[in-house]
Parts: structure tokens; sequence; C-alpha cells
């Protein structure tokens, strides 16, 4: 079986570094074509892919095929892979908003799988959820699975909308964290902590919490009552953010990155 990767930018080459070294024994060769001269270099240096030319080579020998390219320039993929296709190959798609129907009627295949990634697939610690069009039969969607999983948590969706709802939770979702990170950054800086110092007293704070979280049996608001005492700093500061409405903000921010989502699946 061979992978074939369309796009080394940040998560088609995300994903094939981690598919390469989990050393999938299905898979016995990994091309990749990117139009950057320069990116193309640093992946023959890598020495672990095949890296093409020409894309319609790597299009007629491959089983599965990762489009990991801007939606924008879909149009152009899609001119330049159609011809090599034939209804057995399987079409991986990272294309944030491009539907399954819009891919079948662009390439004139039906074995389509969608993925929404997130960026800490970077570290090993993404969370990636995933839809299959039907006619993906159970040993193709097997081994998509595996190679997916690769890069962290993984998540089969029941229908494919929940591609634009996980994009506005986890997708997206990092963007979130930043940006509440930002906040605490700034509030360390105002009270005159170094930026070393400051990244490292938010960093660790959301690794503990994440942590806490994640291994304990609390909801985020049973975990607030447990920090925050009635009359103390903790509680002050939260109910601060209740008065700016931060928490509604936050779900109203997801709301309208899936609203965008929708925009976008349209064209």
């Amino acid at each position: 079986m061979k992978l074939l990767v369309i796009g080394a930018g940040n998560m088609g080459l995300t994903y094939a570094k981690a598919i390469a070294a989990n050393k999938l024994g299905q898979l016995d060769e990994i091309l990749i074509f990117d139009t950057d001269e320069l990116k193309k270099e640093e992946l023959k240096a890598d020495g672990r892919f095949t890296v093409l030319n020409e894309l319609a080579d790597g299009v007629k020998s491959s089983d599965y095929i990762m489009i990991a390219v801007k939606p924008q320039i879909k149009e152009v993929v899609f001119e330049q892979i159609k011809k090599h296709l034939d209804d057995k190959k399987v079409i991986i798609s990272i294309m944030a908003g491009v539907s399954i129907d819009t891919i079948q009627n662009g390439l004139g295949v039906h074995k389509v799988v969608r993925v929404m990634p997130n960026l800490p697939a970077q570290l090993g610690l993404g969370m990636t959820t995933y839809f299959p069009d039907q006619s993906v039969n159970s040993e193709e969607m097997s081994l998509v699975a595996t190679m997916l999983k690769s890069t962290g948590e993984l998540i089969l969706l029941t229908k494919e909308d929940d591609i634009n709802t996980s994009t506005a939770i986890s997708g997206s979702g990092p963007g979130y964290v930043f940006y509440f990170m930002q906040g605490m950054l700034d509030a360390a800086k105002h009270f005159g902590y170094d930026d070393e110092t400051a990244k490292l007293l938010v960093a660790q704070t959301f690794e503990g919490a994440v942590q806490q979280f994640k291994k304990g049996d609390a909801t985020p608001v049973e975990w607030m009552d447990r920090v925050a005492s009635k009359g103390g700093t903790t509680r002050e500061a939260l109910n601060t953010f209740d008065n700016y409405h931060v928490r509604e903000g936050i779900k109203a921010g997801a709301i309208a990155c899936y609203d965008r989502a929708i925009e976008l699946s349209k064209g």
C-alpha cells in the first residue's frame, strides 16, 4: 500500500512525519508532492519519503491520497489529479469546509474521508475528528484510522455536519485557548513579570489544570468551586469574568466559527 500526501504544509507534513514514525506495516511507501522547491529539498533530506516532481506519477501508483492543501486551490488540484484516479483509491481530505459531495463530484470518485485535525497534532497531542463516505470499507477505514491516530486522539463522527461542529470546538479550539492565555500573560506583564517567568506561570497553570480535569471526575464548574472560596481571590476573578460575559462570549465565538464553516462549505 502506498500513501500520497499532496501538500507539505503544517498538517500535511505533520501527518506524513507521524505516519512514518509509527512505521505502519500496511504502508510500503509514503510519497509527498509540494510545489515549493525549498520544501522539496528539505523532504528529500529527511530520507523517509519519496518526493515527487510530477504529481501524476504519485496519483497513479498510490492507494490512499491525502489532500492537505488550502481549500481555495482545490479546483486546481482536482484538475491535476482527476484523470489519474480510479474508484479504488481512498481520498483523505484535510481541506476545511470542503464537503464529501464536492470532492466526489470534483474528482469523480466515491471513497472519501473528511478529516478535521488541530494544531497540537504537531506534538502528537492532536484532537482529530473524521467522517467517511459509506463506500469506504472496514479494512480501508481501519488503516485510515491508524494513520490519523498517529498524531493523537481520534473520534469517528456519526454525521458529516459534525466535522463543522468539531471544527468549532477542537479544530479552532487551540486558538481560543491561546486567546485566554494571552489575557493571562497581559495580566502577568501588568504585574511586572518578565516574559520568561510570565510564560512559565501561565503555561504550567494551564497544563496542570488540564491534567486535573482529564484525570478527575469533576466538571469545570465543580473544579471552579473547589478552587474558589466564597469571598476569596479566585471567586472575585470569576465574578469579574461573569460580569464581562466571558463564558457567553466563548460559546458565541464557537457558534460563529461553526457558522463560518458552513458558509465555506457552500463555496
